[in-house]
């Protein structure tokens, strides 16, 4: 039985009042773990510790905090396979997937800002015969960096790395549903040499842990990413505290794809924007449009890849499709199935939860499911789902498509199927969404922003966007 402990002033210990969680493999449906149920005393521990090597971090040279970074992202990928097998087993994602895409992405992102810190440049504004202003950008001091449980160390890294990198220091929380690989990064941490107090990992729920970091005084700043009802709460909470908020929240994305697509390249991708990580990927395309006159092409060929992904135990090299993280998210995700059905959904494939035989007979696994005939503004099409069901409508008209794609409340991001370059250009800028992907699915640049529009979030990451998010600008003005 896998215990873990909270990563507080540079030493793993134990939380103060003994409480632990039960960690759940979801492959399995079997507990193989205890986490810290953490509270606010704990919480203040990591506060104090992150405060009293916020000055000495601060004052280390971005080209020397950088090293540490880069150093890393060294460990990460030298131990990809052990974090492969820890985010598999923990998440119920296929080892594949968090050997090619998870545990490669935690190690680019502190390799990114590692050295992107030393290319932040600061501006000058010259006033002639008058004076000289330039402006400084300063680490705001303690940050709180709350994380979801889909991408577990992906996400974990992606805001942890900008706030070191910028000269933070750090209170970061994981979800208690995926903990395993952001406590093996308290053990890198150590390898890496990185001072105490600097990066501090506190285990718990979002009530009693990540309510006392976006509660706490000392903490300046909150990343957090994951569900809109929680960033909602969270901006309640911090608001009135006047502190800098990132929230990247839900997403229903819409795949538009016209009839003068790569239709191979548009049915191969449409695959992995719908159902990748069993579809708990915030970027998922749940909506796919498809010009009528290529429709039931489209459709058939869909529908023959669907049938090829093999659902089973994530740790096989044969599994394409995992299990859902958690028995209560595969209920919500069954909840939606019953519901496209009463709204007069027709299922194309899927729809029930797989039993496999084995170590996994116990274990969250859902059938990669497709509806059609929804009307586009019933709740199965405008709410988040989060899991693998996908509906296939056809549209006549740009305009049409445009209207549905943006009927929702969520603006995160959309993909585009098309060889018009006009055409890609005007529907990308009528979009409601903060990334649009055109004749691609997930390319990312970490150079560019990232977020959405609407109910999908606030602020950006990514690049300049996180480094000016975790400072704070000064403009020193000098008269000549």
């Amino acid at each position: 039985m896998l215990q873990l402990q909270n990563f507080i002033n540079g030493q793993f210990v134990p939380p103060v009042a003994g409480r632990y969680l039960p960690n759940i493999e979801p492959a399995t449906g079997l507990v193989y773990g205890q986490i810290p149920d953490s509270d606010a005393t704990d919480v203040a521990r990591a506060v104090e510790a992150a405060q009293a090597a916020f000055p000495a971090w601060r004052a280390l040279a971005a080209e020397k905090r950088g090293r540490l970074l880069v150093r890393l992202a060294e460990l990460i990928e030298q131990n990809l396979e052990p974090l492969a097998q820890a985010e598999s087993r923990d998440n119920g994602k296929p080892v594949a997937l968090a050997r090619m895409v998870d545990i490669p992405r935690a190690a680019s992102n502190f390799a990114f800002f590692g050295t992107g810190v030393g290319h932040f440049a600061s501006e000058t504004h010259f006033q002639e015969g008058l004076a000289l202003n330039y402006t400084v950008r300063h680490p705001l001091g303690v940050v709180g960096c709350i994380s979801p449980w889909n991408l577990p160390l992906y996400l974990f890294t992606w805001k942890i790395a900008p706030a070191l990198a910028a000269g933070n220091c750090v209170v970061a929380k994981p979800s208690e549903i995926t903990p395993a690989t952001a406590f093996l990064l308290g053990e890198l941490c150590q390898q890496a040499g990185l001072p105490a107090g600097v990066l501090n990992i506190v285990h718990g729920t979002g009530p009693g842990a990540g309510q006392a970091i976006v509660e706490h005084p000392l903490v300046k700043a909150i990343s957090f990413t994951g569900g809109t009802k929680t960033g909602e709460h969270i901006a309640r909470t911090a608001a009135p505290m006047f502190k800098k908020l990132s929230l990247e929240l839900g997403g229903k994305n819409p795949n538009l794809i016209f009839a003068d697509c790569d239709l191979a390249a548009a049915v191969s991708t449409s695959i992995q924007s719908s159902f990748s990580n069993q579809g708990q990927i915030c970027l998922c395309g749940s909506r796919i449009f498809i010009e009528r006159p290529i429709y039931e092409q489209f459709k058939a060929a869909f529908l023959e890849r669907v049938a090829g992904l093999t659902v089973g135990d994530p740790l096989l090299e044969t599994s394409r499709q995992g299990a859902l993280v958690s028995e209560a998210h595969l209920l919500k995700v069954q909840s939606y199935i019953e519901l496209a059905r009463q709204e007069g959904g027709t299922l194309l494939a899927g729809g029930e939860r797989v039993r496999l035989d084995g170590r996994c007979a116990g274990g969250f696994f859902l059938q990669p499911t497709v509806f059609e005939g929804l009307a586009p503004n019933c709740r199965t099409n405008r709410e988040e789902i989060f899991g693998p069901v996908v509906t296939l409508t056809p549209f006549d008209t740009e305009a049409e498509v445009l209207d549905w794609a943006n009927g929702t409340d969520y603006g995160l991001s959309a993909t585009i199927w098309t060889r018009d370059l006009d055409r890609a250009h005007r529907v990308a800028h009528a979009l409601h969404a903060g990334v649009v992907w055109i004749n691609t699915w997930l390319l990312r640049d970490l150079r560019t922003p990232f977020g959405g529009m609407k109910n999908s979030g606030v602020g950006r990451e990514g690049g300049l966007e996180a480094l000016r998010f975790f400072t704070e600008a000064q403009n020193v003005c000098v008269k000549l």
